[in-house]
């Protein structure tokens, strides 16, 4: 794919970046306590998406479920709408995947994933936790965009 190590969605549990796979914020669930963590409105949500779909070819999709590209899941779900559009406009999964990771950038870079800041004493809990360094911990949290869920992810990974 496109983007080898994409966020499960939202709904899933993914990170902030998983905003890139959610329908519109119309019904209850999870988008809306994301994008309440993170710090951006429903409607602001909106906005940065349609921006974004205005500016590449995420924007087309008249046949999906919302009308629009930017609105749909990642390439690994099944979805024959998602795919009859890929497939009309020639659109490989692979640059879909790479314009949602490019989608997902956009939305983290209005957020406020980036913005807070860890005392030492949180580092500190990280690397205690995972019996790495406090440089490694706060390499991690670094690597991960500064979101800790994120960077908890990675060091659980690395730790099997």
């Amino acid at each position: 794919m496109g983007w080898d190590d994409a966020p499960a969605h939202v709904c899933r549990g993914g990170d902030v970046r998983g905003l890139a796979f959610c329908c519109p914020p119309v019904k209850p669930c999870p988008v809306h306590a994301k994008l309440a963590e993170v710090g951006i409105s429903p409607q602001e949500f909106v906005n940065i998406k349609e921006e974004f779909g205005k500016k590449t070819e995420l924007g087309k999709g008249t046949g999906t479920c919302f009308g629009s590209l930017i609105w749909c899941c990642k390439a690994s779900k099944p979805c024959p709408l998602r795919d009859s559009v890929l497939q009309s406009i020639g659109m490989s999964h692979d640059t879909y995947m790479t314009l949602k990771k490019e989608l997902a950038e956009e939305i983290v870079k209005h957020s406020n994933v980036n913005t807070i800041n860890y005392s030492d004493e949180d580092i500190a809990t990280l690397a205690s936790t995972f019996d790495i360094s406090f440089e490694e911990a706060k390499k991690a949290l670094n690597e991960s965009g500064n979101d800790l869920k994120t960077a908890i992810k990675n060091l659980r990974i690395k730790s099997l």
